[in-house]
């Protein structure tokens, strides 16, 4: 082993996992729909200090099947679904258009919980797309008028340029539209939640669809 590898592994296996304390969870009391138990622990990682909390990684798969995984922001959930948005024509975009689900994933260290959504993948309207985009900072346009995104970049001065330029477009015009921006809704069938324990005696309950209803079971950790 090189001293490398093993500097790495000294480092990583002294890595400390929930050294704070932790909430308890009772499953019995949870309500009987996901969202009102996912906005209320969203509200409670947000009260512990947790960074980020908004943050989530989507998991699709390529036209072969081949998962793909990468981290974005969650823009609301809602009895519709966990709502997000990107280029149509971005990698995601198009793996989407082709295998329309997907997996999210919440993990808010400051409490030990997760949360785990699986679902269907919805696109939104035309409209609803261009108010997401309007509703967001001037920074956020300019990056998703500088497109292209996901395809490969020649060079580095070449984003530069594309970048000041979409800048001065979402200073100019705070109401631009980029064309392929679309809002997409994935729509629950599975929505799991994660309480870690010191002791090893993690809580999981899982939501599962159940016509148009919920139903509701305990996993072992």
């Amino acid at each position: 082993m090189s001293d490398a590898q093993k500097d790495f592994r000294d480092l990583l296996h002294a890595q400390r996992v929930w050294d704070v304390p932790l909430p308890r969870f009772d499953p019995s009391s949870a309500p009987a729909t996901p969202l009102p138990l996912f906005h209320a622990w969203f509200a409670e990682a947000v009260a512990a200090g947790q960074t980020e909390p908004h943050t989530m990684t989507l998991a699709t798969a390529d036209p072969e099947g081949r998962p793909d995984v990468r981290t974005l922001m969650l823009h609301d959930a809602d009895e519709r679904g966990w709502h997000f948005a990107t280029h149509a024509t971005s990698a995601k975009g198009r793996q989407l258009a082709a295998r329309p689900y997907a997996a999210l994933g919440f993990y808010w260290p400051a409490q030990g919980r997760q949360v785990r959504v699986r679902g269907a993948v919805t696109p939104a309207g035309r409209e609803e797309s261009r108010a997401d985009l309007g509703a967001r900072s001037t920074g956020a346009l300019a990056a998703a008028l500088t497109g292209s995104q996901s395809e490969v970049l020649p060079s580095r001065e070449e984003l530069v340029r594309a970048s000041e330029a979409a800048w001065e477009h979402a200073r100019a015009q705070p109401d631009a539209e980029a064309e392929t921006w679309t809002r997409y809704a994935v729509e629950p069938w599975e929505v799991e939640f994660f309480q870690g324990d010191g002791r090893r005696r993690h809580v999981r309950l899982r939501y599962r669809r159940d016509g148009a209803g919920w139903s509701r079971e305990l996993l072992w950790p």
